[in-house]
């Protein structure tokens, strides 16, 4: 008979059941014509690229976004063919060619990017795939309004050439996580006067976007041809303003769990890891959670942290170090073995990716983003 292994010092269970509800739950929000492209960049924001845009794609999304050509060229490579793929973020010398090849919607923010692509698109001998980004206010990357005109007619002679096709027109939000920010509508108004630029110039664009995760369930007015949801996607509230995970009809797709690796009693006075920050009040106990900031445990949540351990939310004592940190168990004795749980969807009692963020005075993005490649991902709902 074959024994059960037992289970890993800590594991981040992926519920990909979760995260088809969110996408059908994202898809709910928008009108019938509107496509959704579920955003995989960054591994899926920690969650595994290949397992969640397969899930995402059986719940109804239409497109997949990554930031870096290597992350896009990647799902292709996995075998992920024929639905259309965008990549954002090209530096000089990005393999334009193997984009080209691989049929990648390719994201021109300027001159140089399009002579780039121009030049692969003669070496390959095929039509390049690009979408021309507009810098509405972001400040980041995309063209800014004064030479977007530029762009345009050049963009424009590369497709009388067989050279490119412009398949789409795109911004990105800064403020969209805010309510009645006045940076949304200001973005809006300019992305509607670029768009109508290139529009009235001949580009005739597969899809015009803009929706971030926050825009997609809160701005309709936002929505155009196509969605971009992120965050939401792995049942994470953009914004504490916006609402909780639960409020928004999402439930978070990342538990992350250790099993206790020691329990032992202290004295009175005792310190705790490095820099003797936390020192017991009174005799009690101690427990060991064997994950820490090389795990991607956050070193500022030091002293703040919270986990769920033997039935109660315990709080990080002391500060993270690089593989483990420790927890005052307060005189409880669970065995080692026992479950912590750091952060799950809290319908359990366990705190959640934004008590985190909040206790590392970050994102919730962060958090589940940063969880690092030592903790291997368990799936379920596969």
């Amino acid at each position: 008979m074959t024994e059960t292994p037992p289970p890993p010092r800590a594991r981040a269970e992926i519920d990909l059941g979760a995260l088809r509800a969110n996408v059908r739950t994202l898809r709910a929000r928008v009108a019938p014509h509107v496509r959704i492209m579920a955003v995989v960049k960054a591994d899926a924001y920690g969650h595994g690229a290949l397992r969640c845009a397969r899930a995402a794609l059986e719940a109804g999304a239409d497109w997949l976004g990554t930031a870096t050509p290597h992350e896009a060229l990647a799902l292709r490579a996995a075998g992920i063919t024929d639905v259309p793929v965008m990549c954002w973020l090209w530096t000089p010398g990005d393999p334009w060619d193997q984009g080209i090849e691989a049929g990648l919607d390719m994201s021109v923010s300027g001159m140089w990017a399009l002579e780039e692509v121009v030049r692969a698109a003669k070496a390959v001998g095929k039509t390049a795939r690009i979408q021309l980004k507009a810098d509405t206010g972001l400040g980041r990357n995309g063209c800014q309004p004064a030479d977007w005109p530029e762009l345009v007619e050049a963009a424009l002679k590369a497709e009388v050439d067989g050279l490119v096709k412009v398949t789409g027109l795109w911004s990105h939000f800064a403020c969209a996580d805010e309510p009645h920010h006045p940076s949304i509508a200001a973005q809006l108004d300019v992305f509607r006067e670029m768009l109508d630029h290139a529009e009235r110039a001949g580009v005739r664009p597969e899809v015009r976007h803009i929706a971030n995760s926050p825009a997609t369930l809160t701005l309709p007015e936002a929505h155009f041809d196509l969605v971009r949801p992120g965050i939401a996607m792995y049942g994470v509230s953009p914004s504490p303003e916006l609402g909780t995970s639960a409020e928004l009809g999402l439930r978070p797709v990342m538990s992350l769990k250790a099993s206790v690796a020691l329990v032992k009693q202290v004295p009175a006075g005792h310190g705790v890891s490095y820099g003797h920050h936390y020192v017991t009040g009174e005799a009690t106990t101690l427990g060991l959670v064997p994950l820490g900031y090389a795990d991607g445990i956050p070193r500022h949540a030091s002293g703040r942290g919270p986990v769920l351990v033997d039935g109660r939310v315990r709080t990080v004592a002391g500060r993270v170090a690089m593989d483990q940190f420790v927890v005052d168990l307060g005189g409880d004795t669970p065995e080692p073995g026992t479950e912590a749980v750091l952060f799950g969807p809290g319908d359990g009692g366990e705190p959640t990716a934004e008590d985190w963020a909040v206790a590392a005075d970050t994102i919730a993005y962060e958090i589940v983003t940063r969880i690092s490649a030592r903790v291997p991902r368990v799936y379920l709902g596969e």
